[in-house]
């Protein structure tokens, strides 16, 4: 396809596209995203081309590889349409069954369907999965349905029409007004308006301005940013072109994690493909507006994720954050104005300017609109990614959509925001996720990442992990992050290790607003966040760990041990095999004893023991 020229010549080369596509014709949409990669996705789709080929089917059925279609604990994935029947953990060598079955017998590999483990029946199609019936994936829909690599998949399905309407039907007012009115609020944490920090940029009086976009996604278990960039890139390119045109920007910056190999890839592909296309770069779509994007990659800094932070990186210098009363939209990169939006805040624009801002404030709460991606992981039966509207309740994440709690086990609490976010514990479960709500309870939205704990997790160690992150992560430039994250992770080391004393718990209290209210920026100022939250909801924790020298949860190592409960064990001799110790003794058929002086508490015969007979003392 060669340069579109202008609107007309994009709503062309549309209208081609959409109608050299049969939409009978069936379409293996195949997950490519890292998780699913990582379980074998290359090896699946030769097979398919391989088995396509030998069965007569080439030129009728498609292969297309995709981004993450977010189900990452059933990878890889695989959805056929126009039915969409759903495939979970395909191998390489289902693959013949697969063509055999479903594309010449007309037929269902019951298999490989999904099982719901409360019915235990199986689910054929992808809309009827509960994982994904109870989301609403208005952003991260596409990623199952379009090749990142091929801009003509995105353009088929409306892709640029947002470009094309804010360049010639809307001015730059207009298109910032529409931001405002639909409520967006930042999706990387802070939650601030933003079309209020377009209006703020654009008004700025020195030249030239900038626009950036943040992937450098770094809190623990989050991994949305890095799925749309390499799902998606288009959108994401399309919003920042918007932004740019909305307050005068010539030039932008993806801000990247090096990490991220297959992003980068992704979206590298993507700007190369839209300037090709006359849709990035000089005289877009021939309106005269001129606007360029360049990759950066960061190096892993997870203080970069802050603004001022990441626009010093972003001009080789060390990227420490500047105080907050210097203000980015007025001195950002190289001290002038700068507009900084996250990865999933830039995939909204395009929605917005297309389904209007009455539709997007129709979804969410009073102040807080739209929908929210959220990263499930942690002590969950569903892992992946999860798009609901903003005020959905954490219950109906955790147990609707992620399927509740491994094992059957209780849930204690979800982490959520990252490790400067807060732990919400179970009485709270029915609390609508949003801004607001999140923040009353001691917790934050932050990028999205939730993390779920349940009765085997010591909340004092959870506390103690993230400050130890965070304090290896802190660039160490004020003191009050420096000095008193260190000393509050010391403490709880000291409290997981039986040598918790009198007066921790007012000190902790102490530290932790110290530090919350004196931090040059917002990792200091949310890095209290797991003491408070812990010591708010879990106190009885920290009291039996300070008074008592017990951790309940079984964690810390010095504070418990594992005894046999005669009655329930049977002698099944499971303990005796997997102690790498050779702490358990016993007979078969009899009861077992643990040997206290060679135990090292590993948890293997803890985890192993099918009948609860392992008590934790």
């Amino acid at each position: 396809m060669s340069r579109l020229e202008n609107q007309k010549a994009l709503e062309g080369c549309r209208k081609k596209l959409q109608k050299q596509r049969d939409p009978k014709r069936p379409v293996i949409s195949l997950c490519a995203g890292s998780g699913c990669g990582a379980y074998g996705t290359d090896e699946v789709k030769d097979a398919l081309e391989k088995e396509i080929s030998q069965n007569g089917l080439k030129g009728k059925v498609e292969v297309k590889v995709t981004g993450c279609h977010g189900f990452c604990e059933k990878g890889p994935i695989m959805v056929i349409h126009p039915e969409g029947t759903f495939y979970s953990q395909v191998k390489a060598e289902d693959v013949p069954e697969i063509v055999d079955e479903t594309f010449v017998k007309k037929e269902l590999v019951e298999r490989l369907l999904y099982k719901d483990p409360v019915s235990k029946q199986r689910v054929a199609k992808e809309a009827d999965v509960p994982f994904y019936s109870h989301q609403y994936r208005l952003i991260f829909g596409n990623n199952g349905l379009i090749d990142p690599t091929n801009i003509d998949d995105y353009i088929a399905m409306d892709g640029y029409s947002a470009l094309a309407a804010a360049l010639f039907n809307m001015s730059p007012e207009e298109i910032i007004d529409t931001i405002k009115k639909s409520g967006l609020r930042g999706r990387g944490g802070g939650g601030f308006p933003t079309g209020v920090k377009w209006d703020s940029c654009r008004k700025a009086h020195e030249e030239p301005k900038y626009v950036m976009c943040n992937a450098d996604e770094g809190d623990p278990g989050a991994y949305m940013d890095r799925s749309l960039l390499e799902g998606n890139p288009h959108s994401v390119l399309e919003g920042m072109i918007i932004g740019a045109y909305a307050i005068g920007s010539n030039e932008g910056f993806i801000y990247v994690r090096n990490e991220y190999p297959l992003a980068v890839k992704n979206i590298d592909i993507a700007i190369k493909q839209a300037e090709d296309y006359g849709l990035l770069g000089k005289n877009i779509l021939g309106s005269g507006f001129d606007f360029k994007i360049k990759i950066s990659r960061g190096g892993g800094a997870f203080v970069c994720g802050e603004s001022s932070a990441l626009m010093r990186s972003l001009a080789g210098k060390v990227g420490r954050p500047r105080a907050k009363y210097i203000h980015t939209v007025e001195k950002g990169y190289r001290d002038l104005p700068s507009t900084l939006n996250n990865v999933e805040t830039w995939a909204n624009v395009p929605l917005i300017i297309n389904k209007g801002a009455d539709f997007y404030s129709s979804i969410g709460t009073e102040k807080s609109k739209g929908t929210k991606i959220f990263s499930l992981v942690g002590k969950v039966k569903n892992t992946g990614l999860v798009e609901v509207p903003m005020g959905t309740s954490l219950r109906t994440i955790i147990y609707d959509i992620g399927g509740g709690i491994l094992k059957n086990k209780k849930f204690k609490a979800v982490q959520t925001g990252g490790p400067s976010g807060g732990c919400v514990p179970e009485q709270l479960l029915d609390l609508p996720v949003d801004f607001e709500k999140l923040t009353q309870a001691g917790a934050m939205m932050g990028s999205g990442g939730m993390i779920v704990m349940d009765q085997d997790n010591c909340m004092v160690d959870v506390a103690r992990y993230f400050l130890e992150f965070l304090q290896e992560e802190s660039c160490g430039q004020c003191v009050p992050c420096r000095e008193g994250i260190t000393r509050l992770f010391e403490i709880l080391t000291n409290i997981c290790a039986g040598e918790g004393k009198d007066g921790d718990i007012e000190l902790l209290e102490e530290l932790a607003n110290t530090v919350h209210n004196l931090s040059l920026c917002a990792l200091g100022g949310t890095a209290a966040n797991p003491v408070l939250t812990t010591l708010l909801y879990f106190k009885d924790e920290y009291l039996d760990h300070i008074y008592d020298k017990k951790c309940r949860a079984g964690v810390c190592k010095g504070l418990f041990y594992y005894e046999i409960d005669e009655e329930k064990c049977n002698g099944c001799h499971v303990c005796f095999r997997k102690c790498p110790q050779e702490a358990v003794s016993g007979e078969k058929k009899e009861p077992h004893t643990i040997d206290q002086e060679k135990c090292i508490h590993c948890t293997i015969c803890y985890e192993s023991c099918k009948f609860d007979a392992i008590v934790i003392k």
